[in-house]
């Protein structure tokens, strides 16, 4: 039997992996026996800890994602507008980093999967309790936060997964920390105005 320490490492290591090499070569040459390899691990293992190459892939995508997590943290709202404007440059940091969920958040466009579709209704879960609690500080109408936070969430999303394929946005170059820094400057601003 395998200690659950263990187990809890092995599928650290197979989700690594999984991202390493969606980085490496992409989504759509991935494999199950690539993923195998580069962790060291027979592909037994992945079909025991995660039934298939799909149940990895959701792995790495519940345990990167940033709206699926963001509200398992603690955090001080007390002063609101500091607040979200931490949050949305962590947003934009966090995935303009992680190449492999950019591709894997492109490749999500174009598919209805099941474990995608879970992905989607916790992402919509957190978003809705996020709105209501950032209202509640802000004291804000939760339609107009709603929407607001749609537009900021798919606006830094779009052109983080856009910076592979194209250096400017508008006159702004968001394949630098210079257009992105501007980017967050414009997101300040635009909280500055919208929360009195």
């Amino acid at each position: 039997m395998i200690k659950e320490r263990d187990r809890q490492q092995s599928e650290e290591k197979l989700i690594n992996a999984v991202g390493e090499l969606i980085e490496e070569i992409g989504f759509e040459k991935l494999g199950i026996n690539q993923v195998a390899k580069k962790a060291g691990f027979s592909k037994n293992l992945i079909y025991r800890y995660f039934e298939s190459l799909d149940g990895l892939i959701y792995a790495y995508m519940k345990k990167h994602d940033f709206w699926v997590n963001v509200l398992a943290e603690q955090a001080d709202m007390s002063d609101i507008k500091s607040y979200l404007k931490k949050l949305f440059r962590r947003q934009i940091i966090d995935f303009r980093s992680n190449i492999a969920l950019k591709r894997l958040r492109r490749w999500e466009l174009s598919t209805d999967k099941d474990f995608v579709v879970e992905l989607r209704a916790q992402r919509e879960k957190n978003g809705v309790q996020f709105i209501e609690t950032v209202s509640q500080f802000a004291k804000m109408n939760k339609e107009e936060l709603g929407a607001i936070s749609a537009l900021l969430n798919a606006g830094i999303t779009y052109l983080a997964m856009f910076e592979d394929n194209c250096q400017m946005y508008n006159g702004i170059d968001i394949r630098s920390n210079e257009g992105w820094e501007q980017i967050a400057k414009g997101i300040d601003l635009l909280i500055d105005t919208m929360i009195k």
